[in-house]
C-alpha cells in the first residue's frame, strides 16, 4: 500500500505540508508517501502555474498509474485537493479515500462556487498574469488563519509556501465524481479558521463516514497522530 497527497490551493510543496504526518505513518505501519505536484500550483518543470483542474486531476492520474496495483493506494485530498480527486475520476488503484477538511464535489461544480457560499471566505484577488493569489495576508495573519494550531517556526516555513495559482483551477466545472463507490473518511477540523465548519460537515456527508478533530485546517501538520490513527482505520478495514 502506498499514500499519496493532493495539497490544498495557492501554495506549493505538498512533501513539506505532508511530512509530519508520512514520517509518523511510515514509523508506525511501514506505508510510504509522496505528494502529487500540481502543475496549477507552479510545480512544473518550468516553476511556473500551469493548466487547471484538468492538468492537476491528469497529474494525479499519472501518479496513480506508477502505483503497485496488487498493493494499491490510499488517496489523501487537502482542501482543493479533494476537487482534484474527483475530477480525477475512478482509477483502479485507489483502494481508500482520505478528506482533510476538503471537498466531495458534484458533477459540474468549480471550486469557485464550492467556496462562494463561505460566510468568511479567504481573500483571494488576481495576479494579472491569469493567475489568483491570496490578498491581505501577511506572514502573521495567514498563521493565524490557517496555522493557529502551529508553532512560530512552523507558520513562518508554511508562509513561505505560499503561492499564485491559475484561475482555471478555481472556475472549471467537475466532469467527474470520484468519490462515487469508494470508501472514504472525512475529517472534520472543528478548529478550522479558513473552511467553516457546516461547509465541512456538508460535504463529509457525502463521504462514507466522518470523524471530527479538534484542529485548525492543517491537521495533517499540527496533529499527525489523529491523522495516522484515521489511516491504520482504513488499511485494518
Amino acid at each position: 500500500m502506498e499514500l499519496l497527497f493532493v495539497h490544498g490551493a495557492l501554495v506549493r510543496d505538498g512533501a513539506w505540508w505532508w511530512q509530519p504526518t508520512a514520517d509518523l505513518l511510515l514509523a508506525r505501519t511501514g506505508v510510504r508517501s509522496r505528494a502529487v505536484a500540481l502543475p496549477s500550483c507552479g510545480e512544473t518543470a518550468s516553476g511556473v502555474p500551469e493548466g487547471g483542474l484538468v492538468e492537476d486531476a491528469a497529474a494525479l492520474r499519472r501518479t496513480l498509474d506508477e502505483v503497485d496495483g496488487a498493493d494499491g493506494a490510499v488517496v489523501v485530498g487537502h482542501s482543493y485537493g479533494g476537487t482534484v480527486v474527483a475530477e480525477a475520476g475512478h482509477h483502479p488503484a485507489v483502494r481508500h479515500l482520505l478528506y482533510v477538511s476538503s471537498y466531495l464535489p458534484d458533477v459540474g461544480q468549480a471550486q469557485a462556487a464550492i467556496m462562494s457560499g463561505e460566510p468568511d471566505p479567504v481573500s483571494i484577488a488576481e495576479v494579472g498574469d491569469g493567475t489568483l493569489a491570496v490578498a491581505g495576508y501577511d506572514r502573521s495573519s495567514f498563521g493565524a488563519r490557517f496555522l493557529q494550531d502551529a508553532d512560530d517556526a512552523t507558520q513562518r516555513a508554511a508562509w513561505e509556501r505560499v503561492t499564485a495559482q491559475t484561475a482555471a483551477a478555481f472556475v472549471t466545472p467537475t466532469t467527474a465524481a470520484g468519490w462515487e463507490g469508494v470508501d472514504s473518511t472525512y475529517l472534520v477540523c472543528t478548529e478550522d479558521r479558513s473552511t467553516s465548519t457546516a461547509l465541512q460537515r456538508e460535504h463529509a456527508s457525502r463521504a462514507t463516514r466522518a470523524v471530527e478533530v479538534p484542529t485548525g485546517h492543517h491537521p495533517f501538520i499540527t496533529r499527525p497522530d489523529l491523522v495516522v490513527d484515521r489511516i491504520e482505520a482504513l488499511l485494518a478495514g
